[in-house]
């Protein structure tokens, strides 16, 4: 049995008393979430909570165990910690998003390579919510978020943003204009990439603004987003970066939309040696290479995330 993950869920159950916060704030389907309670009290051989259709309480088991469940997570966190400041760990694991530009990658995999010659570097792409489940298991020792995304458990690098533009089809009217409104928009589609959250919150900033897309199209990949945007079927609100031949990119006059990002890592996890390295070289990279500035961060608590406005 893995212990320490079971007791990791145990803990965020014990704090939320309700099994769907707690897969959210874990990264994690809720089904899973139960089978691993389950699991510890089966091993334990007492039930560790109460649950009903309208509520879940600790038993008195389960009260007892919370203490002592959060000492031995702290003490895991320290000898994590240790052996990463000892250099027991062969490789620093990072997660990026999967739509990062290869000349960004580059400068990262060589700007790190100046600072820390002696311990290999392993980029792993992914979207920011397999990001969010690996950090959470202990499988990423950093990532580069996209925000919004629940940072419950999580502590973060300087937060960055990105201006977000107009991507339309070459020769199309709208890019006549050297800058748009959002609201210059209306009557086209939008193609949109990345989880529910981001989702949401673009185009929560679009309705704002006076633009409410005819139809939203989900993407799974940048290259059906450029598909779609080449075809004429919609536009998209990308940077700058992402134009290619056979589009035209087009700035929002006051920048209104931003791409929000930072390094993100376990919380307790004392961002010191190789760690505060690719910190600082990954928030460098991403602001020289990526046009990105620094942005506000403010952490709104929500009863199951913790997402940055």
């Amino acid at each position: 049995m893995n212990l320490v993950g079971h007791l990791e869920c145990f803990v965020v159950v014990a704090e939320e008393l309700h099994f769907g916060r707690a897969a959210a704030r874990l990264g994690m389907a809720q089904p899973p979430l139960s089978q691993r309670i389950q699991r510890l009290e089966r091993e334990l051989g007492t039930r560790l909570f109460d649950r009903s259709s309208r509520r879940v309480a600790l038993t008195e088991p389960g009260r007892v165990l919370l203490d002592d469940a959060r000492d031995l997570l702290a003490r895991v966190e320290r000898i994590r910690g240790l052996a990463a400041r000892a250099g027991e760990r062969a490789v620093l694991r990072a997660g990026i998003p999967e739509d990062l530009d290869g000349r960004v990658v580059a400068a990262l995999i060589g700007a790190y390579r100046d600072v820390r010659p002696d311990l290999p570097l392993d980029l792993r792409p992914a979207p920011t919510a397999d990001h969010l489940r690996a950090l959470n298991e202990g499988l990423l020792d950093i990532a580069v978020l996209r925000h919004p995304c629940d940072t419950a458990r999580l502590s973060l690098g300087p937060m960055l943003g990105q201006p977000l533009g107009v991507l339309l089809p070459d020769g199309s009217p709208l890019a006549a204009s050297p800058a748009l409104f959002l609201a210059d928009l209306h009557g086209h589609d939008l193609v949109v990439e990345g989880g529910s959250a981001a989702r949401e919150d673009l185009l929560a900033s679009c309705a704002r603004h006076g633009f409410a897309p005819e139809t939203v199209h989900d993407s799974p990949h940048p290259q059906f987003t450029l598909g779609l945007v080449l075809a004429g079927t919609a536009l998209a609100l990308v940077p700058r970066a992402r134009a290619l031949p056979g589009t035209a990119w087009r700035p929002l006059t006051g920048d209104p939309l931003l791409w929000r990002t930072s390094c993100a890592w376990r919380e307790g996890v004392p961002p010191e040696g190789p760690l505060a390295d690719l910190v600082d070289v990954t928030t460098r990279v991403l602001r020289a290479e990526a046009a990105m500035t620094p942005v506000a961060q403010r952490v709104v608590p929500r009863p199951s995330s913790g997402f940055l406005a």
